[in-house]
C-alpha cells in the first residue's frame, strides 16, 4: 500500500505535534507512531520546560548555566538562539491551549532545577508532559490536514540511491510496518521529520517509556546521515527503586522529578541518613545531574546498598501533595507516603544529548530529511543536558525545521520538475524469503543481554577494559541480528532490537574514541578533561 504526503512527521512526542501544527496549513501531512499518539518521552517529563518568564531572570543567566552544563562542547549560537526565541514559542504553546501552574496572585510559578542559576521552569504540577500532549493531540486530531497513523513502526528511509541515481543523498520516504495489520506500506514524502525520541531502553535501568528504542536515530544512521555525541548519555540521579523492577520480576520504576530536589529535598545514605552531597559540589543537592547521578553511584559501591534516599519529609504536607500530586499518587502504590517517608532513588538512563546532527533549521546531512528533539544532536547540550532545557530545545527547533521545509515543499512546487524523483515509483517492500520466526526467546534473549551489557559497561562509570569487553560482544551481537533481520519476517520486537543494538553500537564507538572526561562521559582510566577533546564526536 502507498501512500504520499507533502509532510511525513516519525513520532508523535512534542517535536512531532509541534512541526505538524506548524506545516498543517501548508500542506497534508501524516504522523506515523508506532504506539498511540500520547505514548512519547515528553508525555512522561514532569519537570518542566525551562524558559526566561521573569524580569527577576535573563537570558544571559539561562544561557550560562547552559552552556557551564555543557562543559565546554555547547555550540553557543545555537544556544542564543533557543534560548532567546524559546519563550516566544512558550507563549504560543500556552496560546495552543497549555496550561501551566500559576500563584494565586496569577503569576506563573516557576520551579528551580538542578544547574539552573534562577526559578525559570514553568511546569503543570509534576505532570507537565503529560499536559503538553493533552493540548497538542487536541489540535492535531481537529486539524483537516493531519492524518495520524498509530501502531506503524519505521522500517527504513528511502532516499534516492534507492532508485539508483547519483549525487548527494535525499530522503523520499519511508517504509512503515503496520503493526496491527502486520504489512508494510510505503510513504512517499516532500520532506520528513524524525521526532522519535531518545534510546534509554537499550540500558537495563531507564525513566523512559518502552518505545525509547532509538528508532530514529538508526534509521538515519543505516541511511547515511552523520552522528554525533553519542558517548554522552543523561543518567537521571533519582528514578524510584522498585526491588520487583531491579530483579526483573514485575512492576516498572519512575522518575521521581529533579523538581522535588529544586523544592528542598535532601539526598541522604540509607545506611545512616546523613547527607552526602555537600562534600561533593558547593551547589549540594542542586548540582548538575551528571555530578549527583556520579555521586549517588560512589555511594552505592562504597556502601553495597541498593539504593539511597530522597527526602522531603522536612517540608509542608499539603506542599507535597499539591505540588507534586503524580509522584505522591505513584509513591503511595507502592505503600510509601513522601510526606512522611524518604524516597529510595537511584540513578537510570534518562536522556541522549547526541543523535542525529542537524543544523540550526533542523536540517540533516541528508537532504529533505530533518530532525528535532531527543533524537537530534543540535548543538545545545553539549557534554550534558542543564535540566528541563530538551522541551525548549524541541518547540524551537521544530518551529525552524518547519520553516524550512515549507520552504523546500513551496519551491518544489513551483518547480515540479527540479527533481529526477519527481513521479517515478518508490520500490516496494520485498520481504524476499523471509518466514516467520518461531523461536522469539532469541530475541528476547539478545535484548536483555544487550541491555544489561550497556548498563554494566557502558554506564555512569566507564573504563577502557569495560568498554572493550562491550564492543566484542556487540559486535557479535551484531552479526547474529542481522541474521535474524534478513531470514525472519519483521515483527515491532525484532525492528526494536535490531535498533538498540545499532544505538548500542554506537555509544561503545564514541565512548571508546573520548580519552577523557567530560561531562555526562566518565572513564576512571582518563579521568581528567583535556582540551583536545574539546570537539563533537562525529560518526
Amino acid at each position: 500500500m502507498d501512500l504520499e504526503s507533502d509532510f511525513l512527521v516519525v513520532g508523535s512526542g512534542i517535536a512531532g505535534l509541534w512541526f505538524a501544527l506548524e506545516v498543517a496549513p501548508y500542506g497534508s501531512v501524516i504522523i506515523a507512531t508506532k504506539k498511540d499518539q500520547a505514548e512519547s518521552n515528553t508525555n512522561y517529563a514532569q519537570g518542566g520546560i525551562a524558559s526566561v518568564f521573569s524580569s527577576d531572570d535573563s537570558y544571559e543567566s539561562h544561557i550560562q548555566d547552559t552552556l557551564k552544563a555543557g562543559a565546554g562542547l555547547c555550540h553557543e549560537e545555537i544556544v542564543k538562539m533557543v534560548i532567546t526565541q524559546g519563550p516566544g514559542e512558550v507563549q504560543k504553546m500556552i496560546d495552543r491551549g497549555v496550561q501551566f501552574a500559576k500563584k494565586s496572585e496569577g503569576t506563573y510559578d516557576l520551579g528551580r532545577e538542578g544547574g539552573h542559576s534562577a526559578r525559570r521552569i514553568l511546569h503543570s504540577q509534576d505532570m507537565t508532559g503529560a499536559e503538553i500532549e493533552r493540548a497538542l493531540l487536541n489540535q492535531v486530531m481537529n486539524h483537516p490536514n493531519i492524518t495520524v497513523l498509530e501502531h506503524h513502526f519505521g522500517i527504513d528511509l528511502i532516499t534516492n540511491q534507492k532508485l539508483k541515481n547519483e549525487g548527494p543523498v535525499r530522503c523520499l520516504g519511508l517504509y512503515l510496518l503496520d503493526r496491527r495489520s502486520r504489512t508494510v506500506k510505503t510513504v512517499r514524502a516532500k520532506t520528513t521529520l524524525l521526532a522519535t525520541g531518545g534510546a534509554g531502553k537499550v540500558y537495563l535501568y531507564t525513566s523512559n517509556p518502552d518505545i525509547a528504542t532509538g528508532d530514529g536515530m538508526a534509521m538515519a544512521y543505516r541511511a547515511g546521515a552523520r552522528m554525533a555525541n553519542l558517548e554522552f548519555v543523561q543518567f537521571h540521579p533519582t528514578c524510584f527503586y522498585n526491588r520487583q523492577y531491579a530483579t526483573q520480576e514485575k512492576g516498572r520504576t519512575f522518575l521521581i522529578s529533579e523538581a522535588i530536589r529544586g523544592e528542598g529535598a535532601i539526598l541522604r545514605r540509607k545506611g545512616d541518613g546523613t547527607p552526602f552531597m555537600e562534600k561533593v559540589h558547593p551547589l549540594k543537592d542542586l548540582a548538575p545531574r551528571d555530578i549527583v547521578a556520579r555521586a549517588i553511584d560512589t555511594e552505592l559501591k562504597r556502601s553495597g546498598e541498593e539504593y539511597v534516599l530522597l527526602d522531603l519529609t522536612h517540608k509542608n504536607g499539603s506542599f507535597i501533595k499539591e505540588r507534586f500530586p503524580n509522584i505522591h499518587q505513584q509513591c503511595l502504590q507502592y505503600g510509601l507516603d513522601i510526606t512522611k517517608e524518604p524516597i529510595p532513588v537511584v540513578p537510570a538512563a534518562h536522556y541522549f544529548c547526541g543523535g542525529v546532527v542537524t543544523d540550526d533549521y533542523g536540517r540533516t546531512s541528508i537532504s529533505s530529511l530533518y530532525a528535532a528533539g531527543e533524537v537530534a544532536c543540535t548543538g545545545l547540550h553539549g557534554a550534558n543536558r542543564l535540566a528541563s532545557n530538551s522541551l525548549l530545545e524541541a518547540i524551537v527547533f521544530a518551529k525552524k525545521a518547519a520553516e524550512a521545509a515549507i520552504e523546500e515543499v513551496r519551491a518544489l512546487l513551483a518547480a515540479p520538475n527540479q527533481r529526477e524523483h519527481q513521479g517515478v515509483p518508490l520500490p516496494p517492500w520485498d520481504a524476499g524469503s523471509a518466514v516467520d520466526n518461531d523461536e522469539q526467546i532469541v530475541i528476547t534473549h539478545n535484548w536483555e543481554e544487550i541491555r544489561r551489557l550497556m548498563w554494566n559497561y557502558v554506564g555512569i562509570v566507564r573504563s577502557d577494559k569495560r568498554l572493550a569487553r562491550a564492543k566484542a560482544r556487540i559486535d557479535l551481537l551484531k552479526e547474529e541480528i542481522k541474521g535474524y533481520y534478513w531470514n525472519f519476517k519483521i515483527t515491532g520486537d525484532l525492528l526494536e532490537l535490531r535498533n538498540i543494538v545499532t544505538i548500542a553500537d554506537l555509544v561503545i564507538q564514541s565512548s571508546l574514541s573520548r580519552k577523557e572526561s567530560r561531562g555526562l562521559h566518565y572513564n576512571i582510566d582518563h579521568p581528567e578533561t583535556k582540551k583536545e577533546y574539546q570537539r563533537d564526536t562525529i560518526i
